[in-house]
């Protein structure tokens, strides 16, 4: 916030970078203390402008006095940024940042003038935390003040909302003394019984009640008023003026007065003949889409139980499991009423290829819906049923005018052995509709034994990896980055390790495909780039060496909105050099996203992190990438060499392969290097550095550290 008109002095581009980057370890440093109302990115832009009204007046220092700073100290309050760790903080930071800008050298000649700015800014930051705690005071103080008074009014018109709701009300209302005396009856309950409220007042409550309940309703109300129930609600049978039993539903409470001693029976009746019918629409709606009208999923789980017993033994059944694709789309773009109608649609052309079946249809979540077949001697075939299925679905269906068809992803389970449980075959026809998803739109999968077998296994590891992380038993693993010049160990890549019990040893690459399932990578990646930063920084001691450290990054890392914050977190705690982070990520990430991760990268390098793409080879999209980004190096598979001849053409293309990352400004690192005669041939073709078994296999810290000392292994 600077003052109109106000001229301030625009750094050299060197001292811009230089209050960019302490602008940033500002918003950092304040953006860990409490809430901050902004985006971080939004929070940086703020600092940094404040940043350039502080040194304005730096330079000025000595002129007419400027309001600016004190209206400065009151945007920080505003930012919610005024607490007294937030004021250490920023006098911290900004006392000794400022004196390390080039524009502020020598640093012995701007001391003064920058000690008296900061005072300037901390008494209007605390001017105006001291404005807004009594703005809230005297907020708080009004509030008090009508909630007294609402509390008197409320008191006034209780009683009278109390009469006007119980005469009004269309549920039979009694109000009884703790003997059972009627004091308060409402029309409807006169109506329900055939006597006029003035008639039944005065009258014992229990005589109303049939002679064969009455001994029971008596003792109902007699632990009501010993506080052994909190309430009774019952089905009973009352007597109408001429005799005849009338079926209410009973709800009985007590009334208490101000001190919570008991008072008065409050007894509620309903018609019992309109709750039945109530009860009974309650009952079908709980079982069905109201949409659609389909069962849902409850009705379906429960009717196909029923299904799977009356089945023909030889034919069985057919489960078939439907999503619509891009149903968001839709949803998204043209409205509900739109994507609802969608829906509607569906049930009904789905009917209309049923219709010769044997068949329950029912609709789940969203656009799923679900098939069950009982076989006869002429069902189709499942092929033909799902290829029926995803014919008459393709037809575009019209919705205020809109065209609308979306292919169908479908799972199948065909034939399964009648013992089988109901929800073994909803969870086994799941896992097929989410293998056929995974294979693109329109597409149909059967279900396997064995896959779902190996899905169940997959899906639970995923499970409980979170809870083996918190337990530890999630490892840092770690293998040389070697020099191919001359053998030299030029860094180390750390790489995620678990030993699930009786699953065996993981790789890093399983280990993050289960960790990308649950959510777990963001955090499980930033505690294995702290992890790495240590040891890496405690071998570059030991060895008195600088050892770099190579990390991958999934694409969802590397779209992260708070990537930049974790990685800049994880080098100030470590102390870790930024231009010995080496971070790598696949050359996918950056096909499907264009925004965020490139934002990412941007910023990672201008830390000074040093950037590495992975690519299976180098072709113009790679080389776009390479060029338009600042990537420091490009990894390539090493096993593309992998049963083809030093002379044949594979090896002729992939050995022109570090020439045009050179080309593109990028050093090469080679992955998967198994033998002496790959690392010739990788050496010869320019690549600079490789990775793989015969380098060094992963391992933990202390196998790697042994084997440092084993061998004497050279560090660049």
């Amino acid at each position: 916030m600077t003052e109109p008109g106000r001229h301030i002095p625009a750094p050299s581009r060197d001292g811009r970078h230089e209050r960019g980057l302490l602008a940033r370890k500002w918003a950092y440093l304040l953006g860990g203390i409490g809430y901050v109302p902004l985006t971080h990115s939004r929070f940086e832009t703020e600092l940094t402008a404040l940043l350039d009204v502080v040194c304005a007046e730096i330079h000025e220092s000595g002129q007419e006095h400027s309001p600016s700073l004190e209206a400065e100290g009151a945007r920080l309050v505003e930012l919610n940024c005024a607490s007294g760790q937030a004021l250490t903080v920023t006098m911290g930071i900004l006392g000794k940042g400022l004196l390390t800008l080039p524009e502020f050298q020598p640093a012995g000649e701007f001391a003064e003038r920058v000690v008296g700015v900061l005072g300037e800014l901390a008494a209007g930051m605390l001017v105006a935390a001291q404005g807004a705690t009594l703005a809230q005071q005297e907020t708080l103080k009004l509030s008090l003040l009508k909630a007294v008074r609402d509390a008197k009014y409320e008191l006034r018109t209780a009683q009278a909302r109390f009469d006007e709701v119980a005469l009004s009300s269309a549920s039979g209302i009694l109000v009884a003394d703790l003997d059972g005396t009627l004091v308060t009856v409402n029309a409807a309950a006169g109506v329900m019984l055939g006597h006029a409220p003035d008639q039944l007042t005065g009258r014992d409550l229990f005589e109303l009640v049939h002679p064969d309940y009455t001994p029971v309703l008596r003792e109902d109300y007699r632990a009501l008023l010993a506080g052994k129930v909190e309430r009774i609600k019952q089905s009973q049978r009352l007597l109408h003026r001429d005799g005849e039993p009338v079926s209410v539903s009973l709800t009985a409470s007590l009334l208490r007065g101000a001190g919570g001693e008991p008072s008065h029976f409050v007894t509620v009746l309903e018609d019992g003949t309109e709750l039945l019918l109530l009860q009974n629409e309650i009952n079908r709606q709980a079982l069905h889409d109201v949409l659609t009208g389909l069962p849902n999923r409850q009705c379906f789980g429960t009717r196909m139980e029923t299904s799977l017993g009356r089945a023909d033994p030889e034919l069985g059944v057919t489960l078939l499991r439907l999503e619509l694709d891009s149903f968001a789309v839709v949803r998204n773009g043209l409205g509900e009423r739109v994507a609802d109608q969608l829906l509607v649609t569906v049930a009904q052309r789905l009917k209309s290829v049923l219709a010769g079946e044997k068949a329950l249809l029912a609709r789940f979540d969203g656009a799923e819906f679900a098939v069950l077949v009982e076989n006869a001697p002429d069902t189709p075939d499942p092929v033909r049923l799902v290829h029926e299925l995803r014919q008459e679905l393709a037809e575009p269906t019209y919705v205020d005018g809109h065209g609308l068809a979306l292919s169908v992803s479908v799972g199948v389970v065909n034939r399964p052995a009648q013992d089988r449980e109901a929800a073994d075959l909803l969870r086994e026809s799941h896992q097929a509709l989410r293998r056929a998803k995974a294979n693109g739109h329109g597409q149909w999968e059967l279900s396997h034994p064995e896959q779902n077998r190996l899905d169940r296994e997959t899906d639970a590891l995923a499970a409980v990896m979170p809870g083996a992380f918190e337990h530890g038993d999630v490892r840092a693993r770690y293998r040389p980055l070697v020099r191919l010049a001359d053998g030299a160990v030029h860094g180390m890549e750390v790489l995620l390790g678990w030993d699930p019990p009786g699953v065996g040893a993981l790789s890093d690459r399983s280990c993050r495909r289960l960790a990308e399932a649950t959510g777990l990578m963001l955090p499980l990646g930033e505690w294995l780039l702290s992890t790495g930063c240590r040891q890496v920084g405690w071998w570059r001691q030991r060895l008195d060496r600088d050892l770099r450290l190579l990390i991958s990054l999934s694409p969802h890392q590397a779209a992260d909105t708070d990537l930049l914050t974790r990685v800049v977190g994880v080098l100030e705690e470590t102390r870790f050099p930024a231009e010995r982070l080496l971070v790598e990520l696949p050359m996918s990430a950056l096909s499907a996203d264009l925004g965020e991760t490139r934002d990412n990268l941007r910023a990672l390098a201008d830390l000074g992190v040093r950037l590495v793409i992975s690519v299976g080879g180098l072709g113009e999209g790679a080389l776009a990438v390479v060029a338009d980004l600042p990537v420091h190096g490009v990894r390539l598979d090493g096993g593309l060499l992998d049963g083809s001849a030093p002379d044949s053409p594979v090896a002729g293309l992939l050995r022109e392969l570090p020439g045009l990352a050179h080309r593109a400004g990028a050093e090469v690192i080679v992955d998967g290097l198994a033998t002496a005669g790959r690392a010739r041939f990788w050496q010869a073709a320019g690549a600079e550095l490789a990775l793989g078994d015969h380098c060094g296999a992963p391992c933990g810290p202390d196998e790697l550290a042994a084997a440092i000392d084993d061998f004497g292994w050279r560090t660049t």
